[in-house]
């Protein structure tokens, strides 16, 4: 089984800060986390950091560290209530990267203990950071010393990525990539595994993207099937796919196999508001939301917050009055780091149109009478939808995602938060996002919980 750890871009500030104070001398610190137990990934989530005080360690040296267990005995009441795992973290003043032998010593009794502690098997880690800030990693379980975590990841305005920087076999089909981002980020790509939410106009556009640049797996999510009004926008679907039904996760499976390079294609038609979707989502690396609806966009905020995944939201908005006298064509790209501001605090959706969609969805005959009664908007059923448009948004947004793990901007890519775009005046802006209202910074790094992402129609309970 594959271990993952993840944590936002300020714990891992806090556990840089307090494990190099500039004395050359190691230092430890506690991340308490949640899980996510995949199939086939494991991914421990951090949640909060308990720096050990420096007064609490019996021997700090450039090579070795002791520390007094006493504040993990403090912790345990709180540990054992909200079923959290334990990574031990500790600093490498020297840049050694790998586990020293008294490191070897140390996690073994640790594991131990840990086992004793808390429930049996429980997933937990011990992990190492460098004075460049890159972490590695391996798993404590059942009481031994487990496999290496497969990669670290610091979801924050940058995407910081530890572990896939191996360098394979160079393709001839990743060449002109590599020459524009060299081959350690290729590699990044080709070890990501990143959900796409919708498989439309834009989430087509998004994959085509996403598979022609070298990610190695990605997980689909889409109810719908290709219907002949698709056809102007959603890339690969043709006639024959509208006349028997297909649905839009399998026509774009179908076209990322036919790139024969050997990637995984997980295809899910479904909602995001059941538990398989929310789980498989919460397994991967990175999520893009190509979908038109309040609710199912907040839901896909949810989960990158209580998962620890960076989210990008793309919206398209193109209003005309049937009659060819366009009005608006305008869309935005927002990038939201888990615990920065949510969708909902940016004002990018809002509760009344969550509201409204979920009432149309479940009781349609409620939504109705509030409609008639003006109680709510209408939701958006039929809007015009083009190409040319989805195309645009759909590249700035994968390119917003290259820019945060390759780095190349100008500008610090905090500056990019939202990007907005209004093509009728041909205008392109960048925004910062404000301080977190609140909305989702208790839930950030929950992982697995019941019922899943705090939605009741989510509860894995029989």
């Amino acid at each position: 089984m594959n271990t993952f750890l993840r944590m936002t871009d300020h714990h891992h500030r806090q556990v840089r800060d307090h494990l190099f104070p500039g004395d050359g001398k190691e230092a430890i610190a506690l991340c308490l986390c949640g899980r996510r137990e995949g199939l086939e990934r494991r991914v421990l989530t951090v949640r909060e950091v308990v720096p050990i005080p420096y007064s609490e360690c019996s021997v700090r040296a450039p090579d070795r560290v002791v520390w007094s267990t006493a504040i993990l005995d403090r912790l345990i009441p709180r540990i054992w209530k909200s079923g959290m795992s334990v990574v031990k973290i500790h600093s490498h003043p020297g840049g050694y990267d790998r586990f020293s032998r008294t490191d070897d010593e140390s996690d073994g009794m640790l594991s131990v203990s840990f086992d004793g502690l808390f429930e049996e098997g429980r997933l937990h880690g011990s992990a190492v950071m460098l004075p460049d800030g890159s972490i590695f990693g391996r798993a404590l379980i059942g009481g031994e010393i487990g496999n290496p975590f497969v990669s670290v990841l610091v979801a924050g305005d940058d995407i910081q990525l530890w572990g896939y920087r191996n360098i394979e076999i160079l393709e001839e089909d990743d060449l002109r990539n590599r020459q524009a981002f060299g081959s350690g980020t290729v590699s990044i790509l080709r070890h990501l595994r990143v959900a796409i939410i919708g498989c439309s106009g834009t989430g087509s556009v998004v994959i085509e993207q996403l598979a022609r640049l070298g990610v190695g797996a990605f997980v689909l999510i889409d109810p719908d099937v290709i219907e002949r009004k698709n056809l102007n926008r959603i890339l690969n679907a043709f006639a024959a796919d509208a006349d028997q039904n297909v649905p839009k996760v399998l026509v774009a499976k179908r076209a990322i196999e036919a790139l024969g390079r050997g990637q995984k294609v997980e295809a899910l038609q479904m909602n995001l508001d059941c538990v398989e979707a929310v789980q498989r989502v919460g397994e991967c690396d990175v999520i893009f939301g190509c979908v038109d609806t309040a609710e199912g966009r907040n839901l896909a905020n949810r989960v990158a917050a209580y998962y620890l995944i960076p989210y990008i939201d793309v919206g398209v908005k193109l209003v005309s009055d049937g009659n060819a006298n366009v009005e608006t064509v305008a869309g935005a790209v927002n990038y939201y780091k888990p615990g920065g501001p949510t969708l909902l605090d940016r004002g990018a959706i809002s509760v009344e149109q969550i509201r409204a969609e979920e009432t149309r969805r479940t009781d349609p005959g409620r939504y109705s009478e509030l409609r008639r009664q003006r109680y709510i908007q209408g939701v958006d059923e039929d809007r015009p939808a083009v190409i040319s448009v989805n195309t645009f948004f759909g590249a700035l947004a994968v390119n917003d995602f290259l820019a945060r793990i390759h780095g190349f901007r100008n500008a610090d890519n905090r500056e990019f938060s939202t990007i907005r775009g209004d093509l009728c005046e041909f205008v392109l802006c960048r925004e910062s996002a404000e301080a977190a209202s609140g909305q989702l910074v208790k839930e950030v790094g929950r992982g697995d919980c019941e019922p899943l992402v705090g939605r009741p129609s989510l509860s894995v309970q029989p």
